[in-house]
């Protein structure tokens, strides 16, 4: 059995493949290793993993995760996921990579994330060949939940949300000023934090559309500006995107990729199905070349 994962910094994303061939989906927390240790991602697993998963059973575990750029980070999760999956070949790659492999599969490209974090890159089709780091919640993460969701906060302790607007973030949350600066500067994980606001802009979007679009529409003009326009001849390749923000908010993005001449190709919440079918496809493809 292999098990293949696509993991954010809030939620990662699992598939099984079991002996039958058929697939198993279920998610946990997100590892990403410039916030989390290798005891916290060994508990969260042995807590957040199916009880009907037969880990000792393992083979293969295919882990793409956000943060997982560097060979420390890589080694990090990996010996994290070693003592898990104790049978298993555990392999760590970048979920830069998972990203360009279900939306372009063996074709070149250009492919971005948009979810709690950025990034961006263009593909040769097996090889990421360009990538300008997009620098993570403090310094950068343009377009992202938690650039979308300091916005936010930033408004309502300001005092410059839409008055009923900010009426029903206090009904939701009930954070006052201080409460958001204790998760802010004095709590784990202040990135996902941030993130977790983008899901209540989208769920008032209808009735407040003016104040979502305004905002919305800075976060991914942020992106093209100090990301996308960046690229060599950008403008020759389409936007291929994944995560939940560019999904949730493609309409926006849509119009603000044409502003910048940019075609909009595939854009998906997840990567998950694509990225299992593109393992699937290449086994297929190594077992028939085996046996030429």
């Amino acid at each position: 059995m292999i098990v293949i994962a696509d993991g954010g910094s809030t939620k990662t994303n699992w598939c099984l493949i079991n002996e039958a061939g058929r697939k198993i989906h279920f998610n946990t927390e997100g590892y990403n290793p410039y916030f989390v240790t290798q005891e916290y991602i060994i508990e969260s697993l042995k807590k957040g993993l199916p009880d009907h998963l037969e880990v000792d059973k393992l083979r293969e575990v295919y882990y793409y995760g956000a943060g997982c750029s560097t060979d420390a980070n890589k080694k990090k999760v990996g010996d994290a996921m070693s003592q898990v999956f104790v049978n298993a070949e555990v392999n760590i790659g970048h979920d830069l990579m998972a990203s360009c492999r279900a939306l372009l599969g063996d074709e070149p490209g250009f492919a971005a994330i948009l979810g709690t974090g950025t990034n961006s890159c263009l593909y040769d089709g097996s090889d990421i060949t360009l990538n300008i780091d997009s620098l993570g919640y403090f310094l950068g993460d343009e377009g992202s939940g938690c650039f979308i969701g300091k916005r936010i906060l930033s408004d309502y302790m300001k005092g410059y949300m839409p008055k009923g607007l900010r009426e029903s973030f206090y009904d939701t949350y009930g954070l006052t000023n201080e409460d958001i600066f204790d998760n802010i500067y004095n709590k784990p994980l202040p990135n996902r934090f941030c993130a977790s606001f983008s899901k209540f802009i989208y769920d008032f979007k209808d009735t407040y559309e003016d104040y979502t679009f305004s905002t919305v529409e800075y976060a991914f003009t942020a992106f093209f500006e100090n990301l996308v326009i960046h690229y060599p001849n950008y403008k020759d390749y389409a936007l291929n995107c994944v995560g939940s923000v560019g999904y949730s908010f493609r309409d926006i993005l849509s119009i603000v990729a044409d502003r910048y001449e940019m075609g909009v190709g595939k854009i998906i919440r997840s990567p998950i199905d694509d990225l299992v079918d593109y393992h699937v496809q290449s086994a297929a493809k190594a077992k028939l070349k085996a046996n030429m």
